[in-house]
């Protein structure tokens, strides 16, 4: 018999940490090389680790809720080998054994050894490899009968954090539902999306608190729901949340940004009226039908073509070496709301990207955010970043630069507004689609004229978007 010891592998990013949020299999489980075994959240993301030996479970070395190191044993495998195995993989190099298997950096399903991504263009490779689904895992033991229904729920005792999948997580936080308080009926006690409504509707996990109530289990967020747990004034005074993952580099981010590059904002006040007409159009129309449209797909196209006529906005300050480094290339940014914090996934090459093309891309970046499954690769080598306030209904604001690009433009709110428009007998008042852009840049390398014609000329095409076939 061989105990092979899988060790936490490193990330890259520069992520020296992981949280362990789910194991997907228990002691005795028979696994295969690139079975999915464990779901980690970095700093950046979630991550699905695949095991890269066939054996059976021996021991978890850490438990669910966890905040480990890279390199720090996670888990034992008996491969089934007898002999020298385990002195031998022992010996290995540790980059041999354990290089490139995180999702969206590792190997695919039959390949035993992998080099590091290569660039094209200087630009980090967009494709993840695709690997073949996993096996779902053996249950050691089947659940527990539920007991009979409490008069009122109680907190479930569990080790770590409740177990529960991204999407159910935030309809329990949309709710203001406590997921301690809940019972999983899944696979070692995942709670799923059932019992979440079950738990609302006062099933099986017992009658609704006060707050629940008041949702009434329509799947809407409470009016008095806190973004962070409990609905405001339910349960104790104050609740503390710690900082770690995605939002704590968020913050650091945001801080490191707000203080080093200096932030200049521009505002300008748009009529959209004919961009609301063409997404009307385009909603119709037979090619998009399976595509969602909206304003922010023009104004992504819109950027792209900004920045061809303003190819100084798309850069970065090199402090090191005292260079500005112009990008010939578009990621375009876009900022994401999820439940584990606020992220910037990028879509790679923008600039060579059709209308089409740009709806099928973003459609899929906001599908992956929502899920929680955005990688850290999705979120690099960003280049400039749209964040959309106007889904909040929000007119606009100053948005911080994303670290390592010089330019973020805020798209507020839509609105029906009274709009002087030229007419037959000279100016007259109409009802326009009216929106506020609005542009922060870093001032060393982006001047006030470069910001401004890059600002003015964007505006120019939300309020015409026949001025691209003039321009592209």
């Amino acid at each position: 018999m061989a105990i092979r010891t899988f060790n936490l592998p490193d990330p890259g990013e520069g992520l020296v940490e992981a949280e362990i949020v789910e194991w997907k299999v228990a002691p005795g489980d028979t696994v295969k090389v690139n079975d999915m075994v464990l779901e980690i959240e970095t700093a950046k993301s979630l991550v699905e680790l695949p095991i890269p030996w066939s054996g059976t479970v021996k021991e978890l070395l850490v438990n669910v809720g966890d905040t480990v190191d890279v390199g720090t044993p996670i888990i034992s495998i008996d491969d089934g080998q007898g002999g020298d195995a385990a002195p031998a993989a022992a010996a290995a190099p540790q980059a041999e054994q354990q290089e490139a298997i995180l999702v969206g950096y590792g190997a695919k399903a039959g390949a035993t050894a992998r080099r590091a991504r290569k660039q094209a263009n200087g630009m980090p490779l967009s494709s993840v490899p695709e690997a073949a689904p996993a096996p779902a895992p053996a249950e050691p033991t089947p659940a527990p009968a539920p007991a009979a229904p409490a008069p009122a729920p109680a907190p479930v005792a569990r080790e770590g954090r409740p177990k529960a999948k991204p999407p159910v997580r935030k309809l329990a936080k949309d709710l203001g539902i406590d997921l301690w308080s809940v019972q999983g009926s899944g696979p070692d006690g995942i709670i799923t999306r059932d019992d979440v409504q079950a738990h609302v509707a006062g099933g099986v996990n017992g009658a609704p608190t006060p707050a629940e109530q008041a949702v009434g289990g329509s799947g809407g967020r409470s009016p008095h729901g806190s973004a962070y747990g409990m609905p405001f004034g339910s349960g104790e005074r104050e609740v503390r949340t710690p900082i770690k993952g995605v939002r704590k580099m968020t913050a650091q981010a945001m801080v490191g940004s707000a203080f080093t590059a200096p932030h200049v904002t521009e505002w300008v006040t748009v009529d959209v009226t004919k961009t609301m007409e063409l997404v009307d159009r385009l909603k119709r129309s037979r090619e998009f039908r399976d595509v969602k449209v909206t304003p922010l797909l023009v104004l992504a196209k819109a950027m792209v073509l900004a920045i061809r006529r303003n190819p100084g906005v798309n850069a970065t300050w090199d402090e090191a070496a005292q260079e500005i480094v112009q990008k010939n290339y578009v990621n375009l940014g876009i900022a994401a709301a999820t439940p584990r914090g606020l992220i910037v996934p990028n879509i790679k090459d923008a600039h060579g990207m059709s209308m089409l093309q740009l709806a099928e891309a973003i459609g899929e970046l906001t599908a992956t955010a929502r899920d929680g499954r955005t990688q850290p690769a999705e979120m690099s080598g960003g280049t400039i970043t749209i964040t959309n306030v106007g889904v909040f209904g929000v007119d606009s604001g100053t948005p911080i630069i994303n670290p390592g690009e010089s330019a973020i433009v805020a798209f507020g709110a839509v609105r029906k507004m009274p709009w002087v428009v030229e007419g037959p007998d000279g100016d007259e008042i109409a009802i326009r689609h009216v929106t506020q852009l609005a542009m922060s840049f870093d001032h060393r390398l982006i001047d006030g004229e470069l910001g401004s014609r890059f600002l003015a000329d964007l505006a120019a095409i939300m309020a015409d978007p026949s001025q691209a076939l003039v321009w592209g």
